[in-house]
Protein backbone atom coordinates (compact mmCIF):
# COMPACT_ATOMS: atom_id res chain seq x y z
CA UNK A 1 0.00 0.00 0.00
CA UNK A 2 1.26 3.13 -0.75
CA UNK A 3 0.43 6.40 1.18
CA UNK A 4 -0.48 9.22 -0.32
CA UNK A 5 1.84 12.31 0.25
CA UNK A 6 0.23 14.59 2.54
CA UNK A 7 -1.55 18.32 0.65
CA UNK A 8 -0.10 20.77 1.76
CA UNK A 9 -2.56 23.24 3.25
CA UNK A 10 -3.45 26.71 1.42
CA UNK A 11 -3.72 30.23 3.48
CA UNK A 12 -7.47 30.25 4.09
CA UNK A 13 -7.02 26.62 5.61
CA UNK A 14 -4.24 27.81 8.21
CA UNK A 15 -6.82 30.38 9.10
CA UNK A 16 -9.66 28.34 9.73
CA UNK A 17 -7.17 26.18 11.50
CA UNK A 18 -5.42 29.14 13.18
CA UNK A 19 -9.00 30.32 13.89
CA UNK A 20 -10.43 27.26 15.40
CA UNK A 21 -7.15 26.48 17.72
CA UNK A 22 -7.78 30.04 19.57
CA UNK A 23 -11.41 29.23 19.61
CA UNK A 24 -12.78 32.47 17.41
CA UNK A 25 -14.34 29.69 14.97
CA UNK A 26 -15.52 27.54 17.94
CA UNK A 27 -17.19 30.58 19.51
CA UNK A 28 -18.97 32.14 16.33
CA UNK A 29 -20.10 28.34 15.54
CA UNK A 30 -21.30 28.09 19.27
CA UNK A 31 -20.68 23.80 18.97
CA UNK A 32 -17.16 22.88 19.92
CA UNK A 33 -14.37 24.66 22.30
CA UNK A 34 -11.19 24.78 20.63
CA UNK A 35 -9.19 21.95 20.56
CA UNK A 36 -10.73 20.03 23.77
CA UNK A 37 -13.77 18.12 21.84
CA UNK A 38 -16.20 19.26 24.73
CA UNK A 39 -19.12 21.21 23.19
CA UNK A 40 -20.10 24.44 25.08
CA UNK A 41 -23.67 23.28 25.40
CA UNK A 42 -23.61 21.62 29.09
CA UNK A 43 -22.03 25.08 30.17
CA UNK A 44 -25.03 27.44 28.18
CA UNK A 45 -27.52 24.25 29.72
CA UNK A 46 -25.64 24.92 33.35
CA UNK A 47 -25.72 28.81 33.05
CA UNK A 48 -29.49 28.54 31.99
CA UNK A 49 -30.06 26.09 35.18
CA UNK A 50 -28.78 28.31 37.61
CA UNK A 51 -30.87 31.65 35.86
CA UNK A 52 -34.02 29.51 36.08
CA UNK A 53 -33.47 28.67 39.75
CA UNK A 54 -32.64 32.12 40.29
CA UNK A 55 -36.15 33.14 39.02
CA UNK A 56 -37.97 30.28 41.26
CA UNK A 57 -36.26 31.02 43.93
CA UNK A 58 -37.23 34.81 43.74
CA UNK A 59 -40.88 33.59 43.08
CA UNK A 60 -41.23 31.51 46.25
CA UNK A 61 -39.25 34.23 48.56
CA UNK A 62 -41.81 36.83 47.32
CA UNK A 63 -44.91 34.44 47.64
CA UNK A 64 -43.67 34.18 51.61
CA UNK A 65 -43.22 38.04 51.97
CA UNK A 66 -45.67 39.74 54.09
CA UNK A 67 -48.34 41.61 51.84
CA UNK A 68 -51.09 42.22 54.13
CA UNK A 69 -52.23 45.57 55.66
CA UNK A 70 -50.76 45.51 58.76
CA UNK A 71 -54.17 46.02 60.59
CA UNK A 72 -54.26 44.54 64.49
CA UNK A 73 -56.19 40.98 63.91
CA UNK A 74 -58.01 41.30 67.45
CA UNK A 75 -59.26 43.69 69.54
CA UNK A 76 -57.32 43.38 72.90
CA UNK A 77 -58.42 44.68 76.37
CA UNK A 78 -55.17 45.57 77.87
CA UNK A 79 -55.23 45.58 81.84
CA UNK A 80 -53.50 47.83 84.19
CA UNK A 81 -50.11 46.12 84.53
CA UNK A 82 -47.35 45.50 87.31
CA UNK A 83 -44.03 43.82 88.03
CA UNK A 84 -42.74 41.40 85.04
CA UNK A 85 -46.00 42.16 83.09
CA UNK A 86 -45.06 45.68 83.00
CA UNK A 87 -41.58 45.15 82.25
CA UNK A 88 -42.59 42.09 79.51
CA UNK A 89 -44.75 45.13 77.90
CA UNK A 90 -41.45 47.20 77.18
CA UNK A 91 -39.51 44.04 76.10
CA UNK A 92 -42.44 43.03 73.82
CA UNK A 93 -42.49 46.79 72.18
CA UNK A 94 -38.41 45.76 71.30
CA UNK A 95 -38.46 42.11 69.94
CA UNK A 96 -42.11 41.58 69.36
CA UNK A 97 -44.63 44.32 68.67
CA UNK A 98 -43.33 44.33 64.42
CA UNK A 99 -44.66 41.19 64.13
CA UNK A 100 -47.17 40.33 66.48
CA UNK A 101 -49.23 44.07 66.54
CA UNK A 102 -49.30 46.38 69.44
CA UNK A 103 -50.65 44.53 72.96
CA UNK A 104 -50.26 40.97 71.06
CA UNK A 105 -52.96 41.74 68.79
CA UNK A 106 -51.24 40.04 65.31
CA UNK A 107 -50.69 41.95 62.50
CA UNK A 108 -52.40 41.66 59.36
CA UNK A 109 -49.86 40.30 56.58
CA UNK A 110 -47.08 40.01 59.79
CA UNK A 111 -47.97 37.89 62.01
CA UNK A 112 -50.66 36.23 64.16
CA UNK A 113 -52.29 37.95 67.56
CA UNK A 114 -50.60 36.06 71.05
CA UNK A 115 -53.86 36.85 72.52
CA UNK A 116 -56.50 34.59 70.74
CA UNK A 117 -57.69 30.97 72.25
CA UNK A 118 -55.04 29.37 70.22
CA UNK A 119 -52.60 30.07 72.52
CA UNK A 120 -54.36 29.00 75.45
CA UNK A 121 -51.83 27.71 78.52
CA UNK A 122 -52.79 24.13 78.03
CA UNK A 123 -52.35 24.25 74.53
CA UNK A 124 -49.11 26.50 73.96
CA UNK A 125 -47.53 25.96 77.38
CA UNK A 126 -44.81 28.73 78.55
CA UNK A 127 -42.06 26.76 77.68
CA UNK A 128 -43.46 26.62 74.24
CA UNK A 129 -43.03 30.81 73.83
CA UNK A 130 -39.53 30.12 74.97
CA UNK A 131 -38.74 27.56 72.36
CA UNK A 132 -40.34 29.89 69.31
CA UNK A 133 -38.10 33.10 70.94
CA UNK A 134 -35.21 31.44 71.40
CA UNK A 135 -35.05 28.75 68.07
CA UNK A 136 -37.91 30.09 66.16
CA UNK A 137 -41.04 27.70 65.42
CA UNK A 138 -42.77 26.17 62.03
CA UNK A 139 -45.76 27.56 61.11
CA UNK A 140 -48.84 25.09 62.18
CA UNK A 141 -52.43 27.55 62.60
CA UNK A 142 -51.41 30.26 60.72
CA UNK A 143 -50.56 31.19 56.92
CA UNK A 144 -47.83 33.68 57.94
CA UNK A 145 -44.76 31.80 57.56
CA UNK A 146 -42.17 30.09 60.34
CA UNK A 147 -41.02 32.49 62.52
CA UNK A 148 -37.40 32.77 62.77
CA UNK A 149 -35.68 33.17 66.38
CA UNK A 150 -35.82 36.76 67.54
CA UNK A 151 -31.73 37.87 67.46
CA UNK A 152 -30.20 39.57 70.55
CA UNK A 153 -33.31 38.20 73.29
CA UNK A 154 -31.97 36.92 76.07
CA UNK A 155 -34.01 34.29 78.48
CA UNK A 156 -35.25 36.57 81.25
CA UNK A 157 -36.54 38.60 78.74
CA UNK A 158 -38.68 35.89 76.57
CA UNK A 159 -39.95 35.14 80.46
CA UNK A 160 -40.91 38.61 80.39
CA UNK A 161 -42.70 38.39 77.44
CA UNK A 162 -44.52 35.63 78.77
CA UNK A 163 -45.64 37.80 81.50
CA UNK A 164 -47.03 39.97 79.66
CA UNK A 165 -48.72 38.23 77.45
CA UNK A 166 -50.09 35.77 80.18
CA UNK A 167 -51.50 38.94 81.61
CA UNK A 168 -53.22 40.09 78.01
CA UNK A 169 -54.59 36.95 78.05
CA UNK A 170 -56.19 36.66 81.06
CA UNK A 171 -57.60 40.06 80.99
CA UNK A 172 -59.64 38.77 77.49
CA UNK A 173 -60.72 35.98 78.84
CA UNK A 174 -58.06 33.02 77.97
CA UNK A 175 -56.92 30.62 80.54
Amino acid sequence: MSRRPAKRRGTAQKRRKGAAATGRAAAAAGAHTAGTGRTRRPMAIGALAVVAAGIVGYWVWAANQPAGSGAPLASVVVPALEGAALEGEAAFETYCQRCHGQNAAGKDGFGPPLVHRLYVPGHHPDAAFISAAANGARAHHWGFGDMPPVDGISEPEIGLIVAYVRALQRANGIR
